[in-house]
């Protein structure tokens, strides 16, 4: 059995493609990674099942306008981290529900990417969702947010450009100078569980 990558920046991995539910989760949980993989030549692309449109403390605002402004955030992340493929799949925040049309769109993403690094065995059987393109087997998952970490990343030489990142959402930030000092203690180790799907 091949051995599981040894970090964002195992040359083995030429694509990923990272799938959160909101603008900003990127950044919070694996923009260092992110980096590092960008930084060797990997091709990464972004998938948000929503465009975080309740995701504002201001009532006054639409939630048509808090999307567009969310998904400009993302977008200006996204350069900084070197991504050029962000793709939004429009579903209301603090609705997501699995189901099978979110499924179904994960896997067209998965397909769309063909990255080495992403998570959804339902991607590689061709009679799971035959419409949403050709079959494509990936290699394994980093799962972030978890309790049993099996991956922990040092990315304090990019930490400078992980927290330039994060203040690409300007609508999240209250306090950049306080997110800056904040980040620069506690962001510099990211932790994942790696899954083996080979």
């Amino acid at each position: 059995m091949p051995k599981l990558f040894s970090g964002p920046e195992d040359r083995r991995i030429k694509r990923a493609l990272c799938i959160v539910a909101h603008p900003d989760d990127i950044e919070f949980y694996c923009a260092g990674a992110i980096l590092l993989m960008t930084r060797h030549g990997a091709a990464v692309d972004f998938v948000l099942a929503t465009s975080g449109d309740k995701g504002a403390r201001d009532a006054t605002k639409s939630r048509a306008k808090v999307a567009r402004i969310r998904e400009r955030g993302q977008e200006l992340a996204a350069d900084v981290l070197g991504v050029k493929r962000v793709a939004f799949l429009r579903h209301p925040d603090a609705e997501l529900v699995d189901n099978l049309e979110l499924r179904e769109e994960l896997v067209r993403e998965i397909r769309t990417s063909k990255a080495l690094d992403a998570a959804w065995p339902s991607a590689r059987d061709p009679l799971t969702f035959p419409k949403a393109g050709p079959p494509h087997e990936t290699a394994e998952a980093w799962c972030f947010g978890g309790v049993q970490p099996t991956l922990e990343i040092d990315v304090g030489d990019v930490l400078g450009k992980k927290i330039e990142a994060r203040l690409a959402h300007a609508s999240q930030t209250t306090s950049p100078a306080a997110l800056m000092r904040r980040w620069r203690a506690v962001a510099r180790v990211e932790k994942f569980h790696q899954v083996n799907l080979r």
